[in-house]
């Protein structure tokens, strides 16, 4: 028995398609939310947080007791 023939179909390229361009803040946007960086970012975050958290008043919870 014979294979069934396969058609395929190609669209014609009657206008070219056009990306959209982002600007400053699209890109940052989608670099910092790319799943490749997440690591990076997840880093700065907590850095971020834990220079706020010695720099306040919080920090003096952490000194013992005199």
């Amino acid at each position: 028995m014979a294979p069934k023939q396969q058609q395929i179909r190609v669209q014609p390229a009657d206008r070219p398609r056009r990306v959209a361009s982002r600007g400053y803040f699209g890109e940052a946007y989608s670099a910092i939310t790319s799943p490749e960086n997440a690591s990076v970012v997840r880093s700065v975050a907590v850095f971020g947080a834990a220079v706020a958290f010695f720099s306040s008043s919080w920090s003096d919870f952490l000194l013992p007791a005199l």
